[in-house]
């Protein structure tokens, strides 16, 4: 978990990402700090990933330009489907997620969206951490309502899936696949994770909120840190604003959930199994209690769940966002 951020940091990394010097005296005056507090919040955003080109006699300055988030962006460049959701962008938050979660049981509406630039503790699957440097990745969260509770969700995870990898493929030369049950790959490296928190009942009034990580550029040494292998936009040259792509994905989660709530997963079943980065491959299971199954990955049935051909050619289906998916090497 990170250190919470200093107030006045991010309202000097948006006047530092003008590209001009702004001297330590002039912040100082600019944010009411003194010029020792001005240093010790550019330090911080040093840990945080951030580079602060700082030159004697001249000032500091952001040598890699941030597009920093901004909701009336987004809403733009959504256009019509910017009707269907409530856009609410935060400097600095422990987890989207976490937070939709609280107002959602507060009451919240339908396709309330939460984007931050910054997370102390964005939470992948199975406990991981999700690590981006501010300005350097997308993390935001999604929430959805149902009338025919959670009986209507199953799948959620792989929809939303594909709704990202479109938005993706909008402006990569390189297809982003998916990864059952809810990875974005390009190249069997992870660009972008969904994490899928739900609540009420079975039959009546549920909710769900979808959390969505991307990288959009991950510094050499955050990527160090990073425990599996991983790609960003930058490095497969989709050079797009990161407004834009926020849009994008809220664009084609619109179009998809309009299916999704008609219809469930199965009239979307298709169009994943068309981006599955693993089908008729040998993989693995890993299940939470260390048990494991081996298998060709044959695609998904019209509930979201993985279909594995064993050995002897029998079909079996799994289901769960605690299993994990690994791709078995052939002997």
């Amino acid at each position: 978990m990170h250190t919470r951020p200093h107030k006045a940091l991010f309202p000097i990394l948006r006047r530092l990402s003008d590209g001009s010097f702004h001297s330590g005296q002039a912040l100082a005056c600019e944010f009411s700090l003194s010029r020792a507090s001005v240093f010790n919040v550019l330090t911080q955003a040093e840990t945080l990933g951030l580079r602060i080109h700082a030159v004697r006699g001249r000032g500091y300055r952001l040598p890699d330009p941030v597009e920093w988030l901004d909701a009336s962006e987004i809403e733009r460049y959504l256009g019509q489907a910017g009707s269907a959701f409530d856009v609410r962008v935060v400097d600095s938050i422990d987890s989207t997620n976490r937070l939709l979660m609280t107002e959602a049981l507060a009451g919240a509406s339908d396709g309330c969206v939460i984007a931050a630039e910054h997370q102390q503790a964005g939470r992948g699957r199975r406990g991981r951490s999700w690590q981006a440097t501010p300005g350097g990745g997308l993390m935001f969260s999604v929430l959805w309502r149902f009338d025919g509770g959670l009986q209507a969700i199953g799948g959620l995870s792989l929809a939303v899936g594909l709704a990202v990898a479109r938005a993706v493929n909008r402006h990569s030369s390189h297809v982003a696949q998916l990864k059952w049950p809810n990875d974005i790959l390009v190249g069997y490296r992870k660009l972008a994770g969904i994490l899928i928190e739900i609540q009420g009942d079975m039959h009546g009034m549920a909710f769900a909120v979808a959390g969505v990580g991307l990288n959009v550029r991950i510094r050499g040494e955050q990527r160090d840190c990073i425990d599996q292998a991983v790609v960003d936009l930058e490095e497969i040259g989709a050079h797009v604003s990161r407004n834009r792509l926020l849009a994008d994905c809220l664009d084609e989660m619109h179009a998809v959930m309009a299916v999704f709530r008609c219809e469930g997963f199965a009239a979307l079943r298709a169009d994943w199994e068309a981006l599955d980065a693993y089908a008729g491959r040998p993989v693995r299971l890993q299940f939470p209690d260390g048990r494991s199954a081996r298998g060709t990955a044959a695609g998904v049935d019209e509930t979201g769940a993985l279909r594995l051909r064993g050995a002897n050619g029998l079909f079996h289906l799994y289901n769960g966002g605690e299993i994990s998916l690994r791709p078995e090497e052939r002997p």
